[in-house]
């Protein structure tokens, strides 16, 4: 059980279900400064890069101008991280709950051929058998339950950060489950982050406006009062 998620993000590394990779973990810029093409450079040589048009690259850049983009992509990447803890925690205690259920099985069992005549040894053996193959096949159904929760939840969740991000007029992103179409939003937000964390100057010269960019929270003095222009 291992990665995660169908989410756009690729970012945590939680033990849940293994599938295709999920969507805020999943930048594209390239041509609008430095920063974007350092980025796309670094990025595997796919059919993602050809699939970039003009009009996407120039229509992300506008969308980035202001930061809020960059605050939307944060707050899903959080919301992200609460979801795969919750789903994590979950399946833990469905897994302490069954160690719990077969320690009790076997303790029971032993007890039971303890206090069991030799000659009745044989049956009560095959009597414990089914009851553990019993025991072990709802397990089984129980955790394959699990996961398939999980998966729906994960689902769910990366439709969200499509059509959160898709309202917030970022280019190339709407809900879908085309797995190239997912594997492009996947890369679209890994360059969103890259400039993120390339920090407000390199997000501005990326987008090729010059000077350092502020986010409107840093466009304040040390009182707290809006900076003029």
């Amino acid at each position: 059980m291992c990665p995660p998620l169908p989410w756009l993000c690729r970012c945590s590394g939680c033990c849940l279900p293994r599938r295709t990779p999920g969507l805020q973990d999943r930048a594209a810029l390239a041509g609008h400064g430095d920063a974007v093409a350092d980025g796309h450079r670094s990025m595997k040589r796919t059919s993602f890069q050809q699939r970039l048009s003009y009009t996407t690259l120039s229509d992300l850049a506008l969308a980035l101008l202001d930061g809020t983009v960059f605050e939307i992509v944060q707050g899903l990447l959080e919301i992200q991280h609460l979801t795969e803890k919750s789903l994590y925690n979950q399946r833990l205690r469905l897994q302490n709950e069954h160690r719990v259920l077969r320690q009790a099985l076997r303790q029971k069992h032993q007890e039971a051929q303890q206090a069991c005549r030799p000659h009745n040894l044989p049956v009560l053996q095959a009597a414990q058998q089914r009851e553990l193959e019993a025991v072990e096949h709802r397990i089984h159904e129980e955790q394959r339950a699990m996961d398939r929760k999980i998966v729906l939840e994960l689902d769910r969740k990366v439709a969200d950060q499509q059509s959160t991000l898709e309202k917030a007029g970022v280019a190339g992103f709407y809900v879908t489950t085309n797995p190239q179409e997912l594997m492009l939003q996947m890369n679209l937000l890994e360059l969103i982050r890259k400039l993120q964390q390339r920090g407000c100057q390199a997000g501005k010269a990326a987008l090729g406006l010059g000077g350092p960019w502020q986010s409107p929270a840093a466009q304040c003095d040390q009182e707290g009062s809006p900076v003029p222009p």
